[in-house]
């Protein structure tokens, strides 16, 4: 069988396949919005136990309704904090809030170290949240493998806003922007040199800029230098950055200036381009989440009037695609089909190390998926 042949049979299974019938009944149990029901199907999803993908299969057409805010930044920034504030602030519009909060992985369980959780732990009982810890468990990104899955299970349970909260992080944990409709970055005055920091990529994903702890000094100095680099980059220079004496909270939280940020785009006078902001919080006091709920708003419906929410998440739904399919063809490669053992055998050989890993691989492959993958060759350069 050619893997064309294997790739068809096994169309024609999931064409016959249904739900097996726990499978079933726990879908049934979620989407009629049974806490419990919701926790199993986490922790299938999570844990990749059995019948995890025809949950994710039965629930796909509920996913997709839900605003996914991405909360990213630094260690210390209080990403835990703020999303706490940002809960309190969106239970007090009746919304329900699903969140999933990114833990390192405890070096003695595997799991989640539960600080986020626990720093969370006032908004933790109300009946209209519910929080999910995960842990990394080694994936990058400032993620844990299975996110983005968990995120559509409490989309198809019916949660008005899912809230996913990272890792800290540092320059190339970026994840989150793949994973989130909207991403904010908190940063804190002590984060360092703003000028510098805009240098790392973190600061490439985010859609707004928050500056948590901002009654510390150097608050309005860091929103400032944030605005002058994203101006420069836009070539907006000077157009609204905040004044010498930095941001008036109580001001922005109006409905009315966050509602400004999505503006005509100059060269054709007709579709919105977003103009990131940078706000100014104390989250500990609640002070300008008002504005940035606004923003948060503001942006959402950016994405949906621009087209731009719909273009994500094909983005999205096309790269999750290819990780599937990558983790399928790896499972049939290294275990279904002896790619292991090929491999041992290979690095047991006098001279394994003297074989180009290029060579070994297409052998694996080609023996394992019948296919007769061409070798690439390396072709010297010059240079050292």
């Amino acid at each position: 069988m050619t893997v064309h042949d294997h790739a068809r049979h096994l169309d024609t299974m999931n064409e016959a396949m249904s739900p097996s019938a726990p499978v079933a009944e726990l879908v049934e149990g979620l989407l009629a919005g049974r806490r419990i029901a919701l926790a199993r199907a986490i922790s299938a999803v999570e844990n990749q136990g059995p019948g995890f993908r025809e949950l994710l299969d039965a629930v796909h057409a509920r996913a997709g309704r839900a605003q996914r805010i991405g909360v990213t930044g630094p260690p210390g920034a209080g990403k835990s904090t703020l999303v706490a504030a940002l809960i309190a602030h969106y239970r007090g519009r009746a919304q329900s809030i699903g969140v999933v909060a990114v833990d390192p992985t405890s070096p003695f369980t595997g799991g989640a170290l539960l600080g986020d959780r626990i720093r969370m732990n006032d908004v933790a009982l109300d009946d209209g949240v519910f929080i999910r810890s995960m842990a990394t468990r080694g994936s990058a990104g400032g993620l844990a493998l299975t996110t983005e899955e968990v995120a559509d299970v409490m989309d198809a349970y019916g949660f008005d806003r899912i809230i996913i909260e990272t890792v800290g992080v540092g320059q190339t944990e970026l994840g989150i922007a793949a994973a989130a409709d909207t991403t904010a970055v908190v940063l804190v005055p002590e984060s360092g040199d703003g000028i510098q920091a805009m240098k790392a990529g973190l600061m490439e994903v985010s859609d707004l800029f928050v500056i948590n702890k901002a009654d510390r000094p150097g608050a309005d100095r860091m929103a400032r230098e944030i605005s002058m680099m994203l101006h420069l980059r836009t070539g907006n220079f000077m157009r609204n950055l905040p004044a010498h004496h930095g941001v008036d909270l109580s001001r922005a939280g109006s409905d009315r200036n966050a509602r400004t940020l999505a503006r005509p785009q100059p060269e054709s006078g007709a579709r919105p381009v977003w103009e990131i902001p940078v706000l100014q919080t104390v989250a500990e006091a609640q002070q300008g989440i008002d504005a940035l709920v606004a923003a948060l708003d503001a942006h959402f419906e950016w994405l949906v009037s621009s087209g731009q929410r719909e273009r994500r998440r094909t983005e999205r739904w096309t790269e999750r695609v290819r990780e599937v399919a990558n983790r399928s063809i790896g499972r049939t490669v290294w275990r279904s089909r002896g790619g292991d053992e090929m491999l041992a055998k290979a690095a047991a050989a006098p001279d394994a190390t003297a074989r180009s890993p290029y060579q070994v691989a297409a052998t694996i492959v080609a023996a394992t998926l019948g296919e007769d993958v061409p070798v690439a060759r390396y072709q010297s350069t010059g240079r050292s």
